[in-house]
């Protein structure tokens, strides 16, 4: 069964962009494994904000992968190389899940992140914590209704202060 892996930077103060959205705090110095994370999934997951924010960087970066965004905008139509879901995010996770393939990548944002924790769809959290405190902004996960513990599978730090952690679900 396909993995789905939250692969994202954060704050130290646990938030993904600035409450503008903006990302400019993020570093971009170097790959920090980026490229062979891609190599392991052949689907991208994310919300709405997300993908307008993605489609604000230039062109479409995943055009190899197969993508699926999460909306509530009705007006969004699919193509070939994206699908809008308006309606069981969690029911189409788990199709995605058990497709023949490599893993999915569950890019964000908060929205998105927080129905597939509580839905129990993420199986494995790559957090980049940048040495920044915003003070404000969007968080990681928006309010969750349920208590998720994590066992710690990798860490990694970088002379940028940029710490790369791995957890993956706690078995009980």
């Amino acid at each position: 069964m396909k993995r789905v892996k939250l692969f994202i930077a954060t704050s130290l103060d646990g938030y993904i962009a600035r409450s503008n959205g903006d990302v400019d705090w993020l570093y971009t110095d170097q790959d920090y494994g980026y490229t062979n994370f891609l190599e392991t999934i052949d689907t991208v997951l994310m919300g709405g904000k997300t993908y307008r924010q993605v489609l604000g960087f230039g062109d479409w970066p995943y055009s190899t992968k197969k993508s699926y965004i999460f909306t509530h905008d009705l007006q969004s139509e699919s193509t070939d190389e994206i699908t809008f879901i308006h309606h069981d995010i969690p029911g189409c996770v788990r199709r995605l899940k058990k497709e023949k393939g490599k893993d999915i990548w569950l890019v964000g944002g908060a929205e998105i992140n927080t129905i597939l924790l509580e839905a129990g769809l993420i199986d494995e959290l790559w957090i980049f914590k940048m040495p920044v405190l915003l003070g404000t902004g969007v968080p990681l996960f928006n309010s969750s209704k349920s208590e998720t513990w994590l066992q710690i599978k990798d860490i990694e730090e970088f002379d940028s202060g940029l710490v790369k952690m791995i957890y993956h679900k706690k078995l009980t």
